[in-house]
């Protein structure tokens, strides 16, 4: 079994849901006392978000790169970073290291091709909605990406850095999301994107019709398999 490489804390909600699905993967897979290989680096999300504010993403990616660093010599077979955001910096982790990055939009847009879906919702905070770090990634694979309008934007970056990232799960953000989620599938989405790694602690399956992608999920589950050999990371590797 190879060990993975995690980067988290951004925040520790999230990073909690990462462990716990690589480790459930791995026990489903192999049985018995069998658990996942892992090492994490948590960070100081408190830096990394100051550096979000600043437009400092070179300080960010400095600090992201080095946790890489430490992953590689301690061990590690691959790097996840456990956040959307933060792959804004992705190329920055990948030079740092010998070790294969997988990249959360490359590994979705695998699901969402896997499923025949070309025109996609995305909610995530306003760096990843707004700016091409991310969707890029979706738009080179031919997928249409449809984001919340400005109101709809500033809303869910809100709810995630205010409520979810702190642990906070308000019944009312739920509905909030799940309308915003109906809007984008009224626009012909079809599916929507969790794009922020906090985003499935408030939204689930039940709580709309529409089909939900969720990055954490998918990032985990990647990552545990091809820590099993049963998956190989598109952005080089073994």
């Amino acid at each position: 079994m190879k060990t993975i490489g995690l980067i988290g804390g951004m925040s520790w909600e999230s990073t909690v849901t990462y462990y716990q699905i690589v480790n459930r993967l791995v026990q489903e897979r192999l049985g018995g006392f069998h658990s996942a290989k892992c090492i994490l680096h948590s960070v100081d999300f408190h830096e990394i978000e100051a550096c979000q504010r600043a437009g400092d993403w070179e300080r960010s990616g400095e600090l992201l790169a080095e946790a890489a660093r430490g992953l590689e010599r301690a061990g590690a077979d691959c790097v996840l970073i456990c956040t959307n955001t933060m792959h804004k910096v992705a190329d920055a982790v990948q030079a740092a290291t010998s070790l294969p990055l997988l990249h959360i939009a490359e590994l979705t847009a695998d699901e969402l091709e896997a499923a025949g879906v070309s025109t996609v919702g995305l909610l995530g905070t306003r760096y990843t909605m707004e700016q091409d770090f991310y969707t890029r990634k979706l738009v080179e694979r031919g997928i249409t990406v449809l984001i919340p309008e400005e109101d709809g934007r500033a809303f869910v970056n809100r709810v995630i850095f205010d409520e979810l990232c702190l642990g906070t799960v308000s019944e009312s953000s739920r509905r909030a999301f799940a309308a915003i989620i109906g809007g984008l599938t009224a626009r012909g989405a079809q599916g929507v994107i969790l794009g922020c790694t906090e985003i499935g602690l408030l939204v689930r399956p039940g709580d709309t019709s529409a089909r939900l992608f969720d990055t954490t999920e998918i990032h985990a589950r990647r990552a545990a398999l091809y820590a099993l050999g049963e998956a190989v990371p598109r952005d080089g590797g073994e």
